[in-house]
């Protein structure tokens, strides 16, 4: 049965990635430039920065926002098999709304490194990076 806890859920499937890479924790805290006791923290659960978070997505092969995913119950997705081997990637593109997904991202990261914004402003912020990411072609 899955864990119904958010962060109890996230520290499962880091750790299980990590071991199926065969990957040491003081590696890959190193290869996410944090330190060996944040990345066990994220693996037992313990509260972290969503900062953090997003960070194991990369060492993990996971798409980006993976992680966060993970915390609001989705599955990761799989970019690649080796967390140091950046020429072996599978291209794995969600099949989810990238609109949708690209402004949920944007919400969150503004909201974790910023104050003071409405939410009406962090709304507007994210509807305008969305754009201008289709306009350049990126989703």
């Amino acid at each position: 049965m899955a864990p119904s806890d958010p962060t109890t859920r996230l520290a499962e499937h880091v750790k299980n990635r990590r071991l199926a890479l065969n990957l040491a924790r003081k590696r890959a805290a190193e290869l996410a430039e944090m330190s060996k006791d944040t990345w066990q923290r994220i693996e037992e659960g313990g509260k972290v920065r969503l900062m953090s978070v997003a960070k194991v997505d990369a060492v993990l092969g996971w798409a980006p926002g993976s992680a966060v995913g993970i915390l609001e119950g989705r599955e990761p997705i799989l970019t690649r098999t080796s967390p140091e081997a950046p020429g072996a990637d599978i291209s794995q593109r969600p099949t989810e709304d990238l609109d949708g997904r690209a402004r949920e991202l944007i919400q969150l990261a503004t909201i974790a490194t910023t104050s003071g914004l409405t939410s009406d402003e962090i709304r507007e912020l994210s509807d305008r990076a969305v754009r201008d990411l289709k306009a350049h072609g990126v989703i």
